[in-house]
């Protein structure tokens, strides 16, 4: 997971004119064919995020996640409210520290503030978990998927001594994760009784030390999901036996853009048909 770009952040091509969020971004698109309303929660994964220029910044349609797939097998109207560099606890408060969604990018500005999500926020010091509880109550929602979880671990790697790799560091930032997607989770049921879909990360490589992190940490999101009613799907499966022809490297088998942390087209069609999979089961 050391890489030069993290998961969710655009801090390594964030260069560009600063905008409003909340009266800068694009609304949720639309299908006349759409059976119901999918509503993606998250970070940059679902959010599509893949660098490149500034210039595509502009116009979030240029990013497409598994959201966007899974909505098209379904035949649902996705509304994408994820944001790149969102944490645990950003997702519930904006205020709170984020790995580029609302604050703490290396270039100084959050994602949200220069550069437009899939959806339109209601002002810019509403929460992800605030903008889909509005939504719970004023659209008929047949799916919410959530992921959440990795922008944690990023700022752990950051912030402490051991880089977050001692039993005791692991341990801690668990709980945290659990913690916080305990609290969206439990938020989200008091507004909404149909079908949540928690999905899992893949790991980079299934053959080091981080890559069994990882499971570990999708292990303890699992049991989460399972205590609020939710479903499952496992990114980390769905990519490891692919990964396990190139030796567990996610990059080298395609699923992931070379030298950064996010799913290549592939991989986003992987996590799709997780989800999908577990939507129809």
């Amino acid at each position: 997971m050391a890489a030069t770009c993290v998961v969710a952040t655009a801090s390594c091509s964030s260069d560009g004119e600063s905008s409003d969020q909340a009266t800068s971004s694009s609304d949720a698109p639309t299908t006349e064919e759409a059976a119901g309303a999918y509503l993606a929660l998250g970070d940059s994964v679902p959010f599509g995020y893949r660098g490149g220029t500034p210039a595509e910044f502009s116009d979030a349609a240029n990013f497409v996640g598994y959201p966007e797939l899974v909505a098209e097998d379904l035949g649902l109207d996705v509304i994408n409210a994820s944001c790149p560099g969102e944490t645990t606890a950003s997702l519930i408060d904006v205020t709170a520290q984020s790995n580029g969604c609302g604050n703490g990018s290396q270039s100084g500005s959050g994602y949200r503030a220069t550069y437009p999500l899939h959806v339109r926020y209601d002002a810019v010091d509403q929460s992800q978990l605030d903008f889909a509880v509005d939504t719970l109550e004023e659209t008929e929602v047949d799916l919410v998927t959530v992921q959440i979880g990795a922008n944690d671990v990023f700022i752990c790697q950051r912030t402490t001594a051991d880089r977050c790799t001692s039993p005791a560091t692991l341990q801690a930032l668990g709980q945290t994760v659990q913690a916080g997607l305990d609290r969206i989770l439990k938020t989200l049921r008091e507004h909404y009784d149909g079908q949540i879909v928690v999905v899992t990360y893949y790991a980079l490589n299934y053959a080091d030390a981080f890559g069994a992190a990882t499971k570990t940490l999708g292990d303890g999101i699992a049991q989460i999901a399972e205590v609020n009613g939710a479903d499952l799907a496992d990114g980390y499966e769905a990519f490891r036996a692919r990964a396990a022809e190139t030796g567990g490297d996610s990059a080298a088998a395609g699923l992931v853009r070379p030298d950064d942390v996010h799913p290549s087209e592939e991989g986003q069609r992987l996590l799709a048909d997780a989800v999908t999979a577990v939507v129809e089961d």
